[in-house]
């Protein structure tokens, strides 16, 4: 979660950066370079946090309305699939990587594999969750109970009816 907040102010600096070095007439070409390597590494490594959280590459509408056996077969199919996506991910992104070291970004001339490294990268995140929550959710149930609502009360706004004057 942090480094995704790292992430994502890299990249929201770097953009400032690039926008004001434009502006005043000499711009940091590398800038945008670095800006392209935050918001890749963000988008993928968010998408393993945001699978960590149950917020991504998940179908609740599916399994939140089953209970009991259906339910676990339900939540293990979905976490499955997830899996697979995963393993495509990392099989996929490791072949994407290889294939990168014969392109370079320029002005750098850094291999573009530097950017396609986050692809296998979140795929094992994802995989590593995904088998996580397989294991938590076998050993100790699927259900992702709804925070109560007297923790969520506001304090009560004190009223006093017309006419009556406070002390």
């Amino acid at each position: 979660m942090i480094l995704c907040g790292v992430l994502l102010f890299g990249f929201s600096t770097t953009v400032m950066f690039d926008i004001v070095t434009r502006e005043i007439g000499h711009p940091w070409l590398w800038l945008q370079e670095v800006t392209q390597t935050f918001f890749i590494y963000a988008i993928f490594i968010g998408a393993a946090v945001a699978t960590r959280r149950n917020d991504h590459l998940y179908l609740t509408a599916v399994s939140e309305a089953l209970h009991g056996t259906p339910r676990i077969v339900a939540e293990v199919v979905i976490r499955l699939v997830v899996l697979g996506v995963a393993f495509c991910l990392i099989y996929f992104g490791y072949k994407n990587f290889l294939r990168g070291f014969s392109s370079f970004r320029m002005p750098s001339l850094t291999p573009i594999a530097s950017l396609y490294a986050a692809i296998p990268i979140a795929g094992a995140l994802i995989a590593l969750f995904t088998i996580e929550q397989l294991v938590n959710g076998l050993r100790k149930g699927f259900d992702h109970p709804e925070p109560r609502e007297d923790l969520l009360a506001t304090t009560p706004i004190l009223t006093v009816p017309s006419g009556v004057r406070r002390p």
